[in-house]
């Protein structure tokens, strides 16, 4: 669904919802709100198979394994592309990759990034994001983790796309390297001398556990808005220490691997323990997910991607469909599962209902707000899109349980029907024609040209 290019008036919203914020506040004599929180963990390059509720037998992730024990766990949902900046600049916009401005790690022109390459495309002042929306309800916002939506001094940097706080990287490809010599805090560079002449002392994803503790802790007393993107298990491969897998006879890399997403997961349990802690577990949503499918799928021992086709960079299902859970105490039944067929795109607007907020904004997705409070969605004539261009101009989209690919300009429509083959193992397009010319209709409507991203090859890097 796209609904009107952006003609709401921020100023106005949040004029108005600041007044109601206010109101609340005079008449309950303090701060809090009943908005819920919202936290939402984003993992990097977490395979679909990777966590022990979604079939992983030697990875152990007990605490995210609880979210799902207490909340809702999805079958189908899909992250905006099958690489890094593409897909959080869906997230944040809600616009698919046909239509956001971020469609790629790099475009033609851009500027120069962190890491000294060209082609770094920036969210613009004209785009709306999740954290603008949610700052006119009253909710404080903050991003640590890995953003990569913006360089130093551009229109994409955290701060000037809703964000109150925000520590972590800028730029993606410098969060390769988990003891940097340096993060940016807010618009300012952060030395980490623990890190300098080689020295491996601070390591960045527990900082931005911290961080993210500490904001929690700070805004406790009005709804806050908390987005985790953690680089974590993306390579390079670092960790302070091997924890559980160090005896293990696995390759070095796999029990690296492991040990990462192990450490995240006992950060997951930090942060639902200080919410128990704070009395904020029943008002908080939590979401987690990874941003797109498994770098490596370490077939015959993590099978990261399960029977998925594909991994990173595939717009297979191995590379787009993410292990999606999401919990809310008394509103969202435990132990619950969903084959609701969603995307990043829609975690705009879920987020705005959540809220409550009455506004409309440009965007390509649907609130899943009713299934997730146990009402039934009909999506099955609705389509899902994804466009790539680091091996060439690339199409997919989904539509019920069919799913097209066109691996290359003018290509063929390859087409796989994902109930009965989930691999996507044989292409049944010259078996139904008329699905075909139905996304055919659809893909030849489904976006707008893109100066940055043409319809030709983009180098990766």
């Amino acid at each position: 669904m796209l609904v009107s290019l952006r003609t709401i008036n921020l100023r106005v919203v949040s004029s108005v919802c600041s007044l109601l914020f206010v109101l609340i506040v005079c008449a309950n004599g303090s701060a809090k709100t009943d908005l819920p929180n919202i936290i939402f963990i984003m993992a990097d390059d977490l395979g679909y198979s990777d966590l022990g509720c979604y079939g992983s037998k030697l990875i152990s992730t007990p605490n995210i394994d609880r979210l799902a024990m207490e909340g809702m766990k999805f079958s189908n949902c899909y992250a905006g592309s099958p690489v890094c900046a593409p897909s959080r600049s869906v997230l944040m916009t809600g616009l698919h990759t046909g239509h956001t401005t971020v469609r790629g790690n790099f475009g033609v022109g851009g500027v120069v990034g962190l890491s000294g390459i060209p082609g770094r495309v920036p969210l613009r002042d004209e785009d709306v994001t999740v954290a603008e929306l949610l700052k006119t309800a009253g909710y404080s916002t903050c991003v640590t983790g890995k953003w990569g939506l913006g360089e130093p001094g551009t229109t994409g940097e955290p701060l000037r796309q809703g964000f109150d706080r925000w520590f972590g990287y800028l730029n993606q490809r410098r969060a390769h390297s988990y003891y940097p010599t340096y993060l940016w805090h807010g618009e300012h560079r952060f030395d980490l001398p623990g890190n300098s002449d080689g020295k491996q002392q601070q390591y960045s994803h527990d900082l931005f556990t911290g961080y993210a503790l500490n904001f929690i802790r700070a805004e406790a007393l009005k709804p806050f808005f908390l987005y985790l993107p953690y680089t974590i298990p993306h390579s390079r491969f670092e960790v302070p220490d091997l924890g559980p897998y160090e005896q293990k006879a696995w390759p070095e890399e796999a029990k690296i691997y492991a040990a990462m997403i192990t450490r995240m997961d006992s950060d997951v349990g930090r942060i639902s323990a200080l919410l128990e802690e704070l009395k904020l577990t029943e008002n908080t949503v939590v979401f987690f997910c990874s941003d797109n499918g498994a770098a490596e799928r370490y077939d015959g021992l993590f099978d990261s991607s399960g029977v998925l086709r594909g991994k990173k960079r595939d717009l297979y299902e191995g590379g787009i469909r993410t292990p999606m859970i999401v919990r809310w105490p008394g509103q969202i039944a435990e132990n619950s599962t969903s084959d609701l067929p969603w995307c990043f795109a829609d975690v705009l607007p879920t987020l705005s209902e959540m809220a409550g907020l009455p506004v409309e904004y440009r965007t390509d997705g649907l609130s899943v707000l009713p299934t997730l409070l146990g009402q039934n969605q009909d999506f099955s004539q609705r389509f899902m899109y994804w466009e790539f261009y680091e091996s060439g101009y690339q199409q997919a989209a989904r539509c019920g349980n069919w799913k097209c690919l066109r691996l290359q300009v003018d290509a063929p429509l390859e087409l796989y029907d994902l109930a009965n083959d989930p691999g996507e193992t044989t292409n049944v397009a010259n078996l139904n024609s008329s699905v075909v010319q139905r996304f055919e209709l659809y893909l030849s409507t489904a976006r707008t040209e893109s100066a940055m991203f043409p319809r030709r090859r983009i180098d990766s890097r």
